[in-house]
This record gives structure tokens, C-alpha cells and sequence, in this order.
């Protein structure tokens, strides 16, 4: 079973979702962490139905993402991204998620021909 993580940090920004041809959707955001002089901004997805985690979240707010990492190979060009399932609000705020998914029965890895994203 793949490992679970989880980072802290502070909602930079939510992008728009974004549907592709064969009705798959997607939806990235970015978290800063670190209070030092060099903080990192980490971009995560969530997809199909964990898109909507984001509605119930605003930039500056102080998250924690639970996400697994997700790597895989393209006319051999090898992507990585990090697929959130589980955004929680700190300080207060709700748990916006729902039960962790197998995340492996979601996708079927298969490139889709008609995407011109090979993600």
C-alpha cells in the first residue's frame, strides 16, 4: 500500500478547475511552508470528485494536506505530482474531507489518447 504524508503550511493559491475531453477533472492549489528566509510553495492536485475540498478553502488560510505521490512515465518523460484527499483547516477551521480513497481504483494510468496532457 502506498505511504500517506502530510504537510502545514499556508494556501498561496487555488487555480481553476479544469476538465478535459474524456470528462476528467482536476484542480491544483499551492501551499507555503516555512517561516525562514527561503519558504517553499508546494503545488498539489486533487481530482474528480476532490476538487470540491477546495470550495470550502481561501487563500491565507492555514491548512494541513494529507497527499500521496504519484509518479509516472511518458514517451519516456517520467512526472510527478502530489494528489491531495484530504485538506484540513488549522486553527479551528473544519475537516473538509471525506474517508482516505483508494486512491489506486480511481485511475486507470492509461494514457488517454484525445488529452494532449500526458497527466
Amino acid at each position: 500500500m502506498a505511504q500517506t504524508y502530510e504537510l502545514t503550511g499556508t494556501v498561496k493559491h487555488i487555480f481553476d478547475t479544469q476538465t478535459f475531453n474524456s470528462g476528467f477533472t482536476k484542480r491544483e492549489f499551492v501551499v507555503e511552508t516555512g517561516d525562514d528566509k527561503y519558504p517553499q510553495h508546494i503545488k498539489f492536485e486533487t481530482v474528480k470528485d476532490k476538487t470540491a475540498l477546495l470550495d470550502q478553502i481561501a487563500i491565507g488560510e492555514q491548512v494541513t494536506v494529507s497527499f500521496d505521490i504519484r509518479g509516472n512515465e511518458y514517451k519516456e518523460r517520467y512526472y510527478v505530482n502530489l494528489s491531495a484527499w484530504k485538506i484540513q483547516k488549522n486553527g479551528g477551521g473544519g475537516d473538509t474531507s471525506s474517508d482516505a480513497p483508494d486512491i489506486d481504483s480511481q485511475f486507470d494510468n492509461e494514457p488517454d489518447p484525445t488529452d494532449d496532457i500526458p497527466f
